[in-house]
């Protein structure tokens, strides 16, 4: 049988025809993964970072609730209920018309943040401090003296939030209650916060412990424990030995060199073609061979078919680490 030869104008058409039909599907396939991006989300903590978050305010919980029931020589329970994203407005309007609220400052971001109580667990918090039964009481405004016992209470609520917060490295102090009107003033109430909430229960009474951070805050932990993740993950050994493949292709600036020696500026301007310079070396004296500025081993210069070549002696004591 005879071999068909293709004529240029077929083997073109063919090529054309290629071109024509195969990047359809391409496009299309390109055209459904292609989704628009909305820029308010930008910021937006993951499902899997809101799941650490709400780990660490668990072990608040848990210890909140171990001491203030010791403190108190009553049930007092603690959970959390919501740890989510919201803006600072969404948060003000949730707030109760009649609310304890106060300012913590964290440090050393020197941030304030924003902690709201359910005034009605004021009352059997007071009378428990007070020696009494803890019986509720009606909802009404602190006097001085009952604001200065729920202080102390607030003070604990920090100190166990430093504990807990402990992996990210932020502390919290009480700085003062603050009326509704001024917390408003506190933060953009744009900003989106990130919002904490829990449930307290006692024997005759329940209510809401609410804390507002500013995202300069919600941004530090997430970098904080992030790190602490890549620092404490393991990679699977298939992805390290890519890894180390990846890094075996790396191209490092590379020399061969004498050590440094000083030349008189004498010698150095009488310097022709042919001039020998005699430098304050050993005749017997070795190139360094550095790579990335780093000083590897000594070598002999030396020739490899049409290419120069570097021959490694034994490594100098104390260079190349």
């Amino acid at each position: 049988m005879a071999e068909k030869t293709l004529q240029q104008d077929e083997i073109d058409a063919l090529f054309e025809a290629a071109r024509s039909s195969a990047p359809e599907t391409g496009k299309s396939e390109a055209r459904a993964r292609v989704t628009p991006f909305n820029y308010a989300s930008a910021g937006q903590i993951s499902t899997e970072q809101m799941r650490a978050i709400s780990l660490l305010n668990d072990l608040f919980a848990r210890n909140l609730t171990h001491n203030l029931a010791a403190w108190l020589r009553t049930r007092f329970q603690v959970n959390l209920v919501s740890a989510e994203q919201i803006q600072f407005n969404e948060f003000l309007l949730r707030i109760p018309e009649i609310s304890y609220m106060a300012s913590v400052r964290l440090e050393p971001l020197g941030a304030i943040s924003v902690l709201q109580l359910d005034l009605g667990l004021a009352p059997p918090i007071i009378d428990l401090l007070l020696g009494g039964d803890g019986k509720d009481g009606p909802l009404r405004e602190l006097t001085d003296i009952e604001e200065s016992i729920l202080a102390s209470v607030v003070e604990v609520v920090c100190r166990e939030l430093t504990a807990a917060w402990q992996p990210v490295g932020l502390s919290f102090s009480f700085e003062r209650r603050q009326m509704q009107t001024q917390v408003a003033r506190i933060m953009s109430v744009a900003e989106k916060t990130l919002c904490l909430s829990f449930e307290i229960r006692m024997p005759h009474s329940s209510g809401l412990l609410n804390l507002a951070f500013p995202a300069v805050v919600a941004n530090t932990i997430l970098r904080r424990l992030t790190m602490e993740w890549v620092r404490g993950r393991r990679h699977a050994g298939d992805a390290r030995e890519r890894m180390q493949a990846a890094a075996r292709r790396i191209r490092f600036g590379c020399s061969l060199q004498l050590p440094a020696v000083r030349v008189r500026a004498s010698e150095l301007e009488g310097l022709e073609p042919g001039s020998v310079l005699r430098l304050d070396l050993a005749a017997n004296t070795l190139p360094l061979w550095r790579a990335g500025g780093q000083t590897l081993n000594r070598a002999e210069a030396i020739r490899q078919g049409p290419h120069r070549a570097a021959r490694m002696e034994r490594a100098r004591a104390g260079e190349g680490k």
